[in-house]
C-alpha cells in the first residue's frame, strides 16, 4: 500500500492550488525557473511535476492540444523517440469555471528519451511524460501539468548517483503512489482561487 501524505498545495502565490504528495519538494527558487512555471520534485525517485502557464495557443485545436503540446515539449528538450502512447478526449470541467464557461481538459501521455540539464545525448534518460492542457479561454490561458516519471536512467546521467542507473524501480515497490496517480489527482484538485492571476476581472 502506497503511504504517500497529500496536501493541498499554493502554486503562484496562492492563486491557484492542486493536491499532491508531501515528498515532492518544491523547487521553483531553488533553480531558474521562469514565472510562469512552478517545480516540484521526488529526488529519491527522480520524479518530477510541473505547472505552467502560457498564453492561450488561439491555433491549436481543444482536440488534440495535449498531444500537440507533448510533442512541443519533446522539440524544446531535444528529445529522441519520442511517442504518444494515449490521449484522451476533450473534457469540460465545471469546477474551474470562469464567469459562465467552463475550462476545458485534454490529456496525452508519451514516452521519450531526455538529457538533464545540459549533459547531452549521451547521458538521456528514457521517461514517461503525462501531459494535461487545461484551456481557460475565457482568460486567454493554456495550463499545462506535467509529470515525469523515469523508466530507465541512463549511467552517464547525473540521476544515477542518486537512484541509481537502470530501469526505474516501481512505484508500489517504494510504497509511493503512482505516478500516473499523483498526475491524475493534481488534475482533479486543481482549484483556481484568485482569477486576477490571469488579468481577470470577477
Amino acid at each position: 500500500m502506497p503511504t504517500d501524505l497529500c496536501t493541498q498545495r499554493p502554486l503562484f502565490g496562492g492563486a491557484v492550488s492542486s493536491t499532491f504528495p508531501l515528498r515532492f519538494q518544491d523547487v521553483s527558487n531553488m533553480r531558474q525557473v521562469p514565472d510562469h512555471q512552478e517545480g516540484f520534485v521526488d529526488p529519491s525517485r527522480d520524479e518530477s511535476l510541473i505547472f505552467e502557464l502560457l498564453d492561450l495557443k488561439t491555433d491549436v485545436a481543444d482536440h488534440g492540444s495535449a498531444t500537440w503540446f507533448l510533442q512541443d515539449l519533446a522539440n524544446e528538450q531535444d528529445a529522441e523517440g519520442a511517442t504518444v502512447l494515449e490521449q484522451s478526449c476533450v473534457f469540460e470541467a465545471d469546477a474551474l469555471r470562469f464567469r459562465d464557461s467552463p475550462a476545458v481538459i485534454t490529456t496525452a501521455v508519451g514516452q521519450m528519451a531526455i538529457s538533464k540539464g545540459r549533459q547531452g545525448r549521451d547521458a538521456q534518460n528514457l521517461v514517461k511524460v503525462y501531459l494535461a492542457n487545461l484551456r481557460l479561454k475565457d482568460v486567454g490561458t493554456d495550463v499545462l501539468i506535467t509529470a515525469y516519471e523515469p523508466v530507465m536512467i541512463n549511467p552517464l546521467s547525473e540521476s544515477a548517483a542518486t537512484v541509481g542507473a537502470g530501469l526505474a524501480v516501481p512505484a508500489a515497490q517504494s510504497r509511493c503512489m503512482p505516478m500516473e496517480e499523483v498526475f491524475r489527482g493534481a488534475i482533479s484538485s486543481f482549484k483556481v482561487n484568485d482569477w486576477s492571476l490571469f488579468g481577470a476581472v470577477a
